[in-house]
């Protein structure tokens, strides 16, 4: 079985995303179309049987998309969303800065959560978690299962896949929006697909 990670598409930077409510620009729309259309020219090689989708907005959205173009439903999962960014989550930046100075995810401790959110750990051990309980339910699925979720989430990940160590201070594999990433659980490998030139048509 393999587990096809998509991050949704562009959302509106100017704000604090985190458990951000807010949905996709019209550029990450587009882009959302573009990946669904993809999916559904090449079906048969990613032979998705499920979607499942962090319940943000953006996710949703983008998922949605696909879940059209494939005829298929999508479940929500809220356990994969984005860091729990509390009091910050949409906040524009401009006032973030100014109500929070120096308060970004990259300089909290491991242990310390944002105002009435998440730690860094507790992030990961929440992805952890389920990305464990998610193998074992989903490993003798007929067909493949799409998971439409965050940067971070998917960072997480593959630091787990690869046997690294993850804290919030280290460097992360880059997710595009929209890019493909894929996870054979029979190898656990998990490896970014090169074919995304959808995204430039």
């Amino acid at each position: 079985m393999k587990i096809i990670f998509v991050r949704h598409g562009k959302d509106d930077d100017k704000f604090r995303g985190g458990w951000s409510n807010f949905d996709l620009l019209p550029q990450g729309v587009n882009e959302a179309k573009l990946f669904a259309k993809h999916l559904k020219a090449n079906k048969d090689f990613y032979n998705i049987s499920y979607i499942v989708s962090s319940d943000l907005p953006r996710t949703m959205s983008t998922a949605c998309f696909a879940a059209e173009e494939l005829g298929l439903p999508v479940l929500k999962e809220p356990r994969i969303r984005e860091i729990n960014n509390g009091d910050l989550s949409g906040m524009l930046n401009d006032d973030a800065l100014i109500k929070y100075p120096g308060l970004f995810f990259n300089t909290l401790q491991m242990d310390e959560p944002y105002p009435n959110g998440e730690s860094p750990n507790d992030f990961y051990v929440r992805i952890k978690t389920w990305f464990e309980n998610f193998i074992n339910e989903y490993k003798n699925s007929d067909g493949n299962v799409l998971v439409v979720t965050h940067s971070g989430v998917i960072n997480i990940v593959y630091h787990i896949v690869k046997n690294v160590n993850w804290n919030n201070k280290l460097p992360f594999f880059k997710i595009s929006n929209c890019g493909i990433h894929i996870l054979d659980t029979n190898s656990m490998k998990l490896e970014i697909e090169n074919k995304i030139d959808f995204l430039m048509e």
